[in-house]
C-alpha cells in the first residue's frame, strides 16, 4: 500500500485533483480487505442479536399460552387475521425465524419473516411507547440490512457454498 500511495503521490506531472482522487482510490482499495472481514463480523454481530430478541419473545408467549391467546384477543389488533391464527403465526415466526438468521440458512427469508413479524407488532397495537417504538425502528434497521447484504461469510449458507465449491451472489 506504502508503494502505491507513494507513486501516487510522487507523480507531480498530474493535476492536483486528479493526485487526489488517485490517493483516494489507492486508500479505498487497500482498506477493503479489512473493511470486508469487520462487514462480515458486524452481519453477524446483528443477526444474533436481533435473533435472539425475537427467540425471547416466542419463548415468552408459549410459556403462557393461555396469557397470548388473550393478548392477541384484547391487545393486539393483528389485521386480516382472527386471533387464534395470530397468535399462531406471530408465535411460531418469533421461533423458526430467528433460528434461520442467526445460524445463516436462508437469512435473507429470516430477515424478511422478521421484518413482517415486527411490522405487524407495531400496526397491531393500539399505542406504542416511545422508546418501544425506538427498539422496533432499531430492529427493522438491522433487519433491511440482513435482506439488503446477506448474512455475510459467517453463516451456514455461505460455509456450505464453499464446502461444496460453489460460488456466493455478491454483494
Amino acid at each position: 500500500m506504502r508503494n502505491r500511495l507513494k507513486a501516487v503521490a510522487a507523480t507531480e506531472t498530474r493535476p492536483a485533483l486528479q493526485r487526489a482522487v488517485a490517493w483516494l482510490c489507492a486508500t479505498r482499495s487497500a482498506l477493503e480487505r479489512p473493511l470486508q472481514a469487520a462487514q462480515d463480523l458486524a452481519l453477524l454481530a446483528a443477526r444474533l442479536d436481533v435473533a435472539w430478541v425475537f427467540w425471547r419473545s416466542g419463548l415468552t408467549k408459549i410459556q403462557d399460552w393461555s396469557t397470548t391467546q388473550l393478548l392477541f384477543t384484547e391487545e393486539y389488533r393483528v389485521p386480516l387475521l382472527p386471533p387464534e391464527l395470530a397468535a399462531w403465526l406471530g408465535t411460531g415466526g418469533e421461533l423458526l425465524l430467528p433460528v434461520l438468521l442467526a445460524f445463516g440458512v436462508a437469512g435473507r427469508l429470516g430477515a424478511l419473516g422478521l421484518s413482517v413479524v415486527n411490522v405487524v407488532a407495531v400496526l397491531s397495537l393500539s399505542t406504542i411507547a416511545p422508546a418501544a417504538q425506538e427498539q422496533h425502528l432499531r430492529w427493522g434497521l438491522q433487519l433491511m440490512v440482513l435482506l439488503l447484504w446477506g448474512s455475510g461469510r459467517y453463516a451456514v449458507d455461505a460455509l456450505l457454498c464453499q464446502r461444496l465449491g460453489l460460488k456466493l451472489a455478491p454483494r
